[in-house]
């Protein structure tokens, strides 16, 4: 039987035995490494130790919870996080994504679907252009008016002030701007930050959109800085800043 090339390490962070098992069997058959933690207070440190390709995080965890953990990880690393979800609603990931998750999939898991997630996350995340890859802005700044988005140091500031934003924010942000007066649709947009395009249904989207008016002073009834384009998508108004 042939080897598989290791495709990466992945990090699960699940309480499930059963399902940590069935992941971690069927990643490695894949050519991945796999490490499973199953309590909350250990995987902090186990995670910055290891130093992982992507971190796979499960959100109801005995000890400290998934999202506790993704909001004291993203400080520290920027390593893409996917949560783990047994709800099916909003609520869980739009608070993931806020703490900085990368994307998120809804239990029961298949292993299949699971798998074309972490590839997805991980081409997006090797595309990436490196801090000595800045092809196209000065120094991997990209500046309009008063606005300032150094996706490199993962910093924007408005009017010399820093703004506080997420990792998918940030993203969504360069994006925008790398882009300005011209109308990106939902499916540009979800393509470039979670690897595959727009359903109909997910709102990932629209609710960044929504939290980057609000950060970015931008009038939520009637935009003028990110605006939406009925039925085509959004625009970003390089005068505007």
């Amino acid at each position: 039987m042939t080897t598989q090339a290791n495709q990466g390490h992945v990090f699960l962070v699940e309480d499930d035995e059963s399902l940590a098992s069935l992941v971690q069997d069927y990643f490695q058959r894949q050519g991945f490494t796999v490490s499973v933690e199953g309590h909350g207070d250990n995987a902090v440190e186990r995670i910055l130790s290891a130093k992982p390709d992507i971190v796979i995080l499960d959100i109801m965890l005995p000890g400290k919870n998934g999202l506790d953990i993704c909001r004291e990880l993203r400080p520290q690393i920027d390593t893409p996080i996917l949560m783990l979800t047994a709800r099916t609603d909003d609520i869980d990931q739009i608070i993931g994504l806020e703490v900085g998750a990368d994307d998120y999939i809804c239990k029961p898991v298949k292993p299949r679907l699971l798998l074309a997630k972490v590839n997805a996350t991980l081409r997006r995340t090797h595309s990436q252009p490196s801090a000595s890859d800045k092809p196209i802005y000065q120094n991997g700044v990209i500046v309009h008016g008063d606005l300032r988005v150094d996706k490199g140091k993962q910093e924007v500031h408005l009017a010399n002030e820093p703004v506080e934003l997420t990792t998918n924010e940030i993203a969504l942000l360069f994006q925008f701007a790398s882009h300005a007066d011209s109308i990106l649709t939902r499916d540009d947009l979800l393509n470039n930050l979670r690897g595959f395009g727009y359903d109909g249904l997910d709102r990932t989207v629209d609710m960044l959109v929504s939290r980057l008016r609000k950060k970015l002073g931008d009038n939520s009834t009637k935009p003028q800085k990110i605006k939406t384009v009925w039925k085509k998508g959004y625009l970003f108004v390089s005068d505007a800043w």
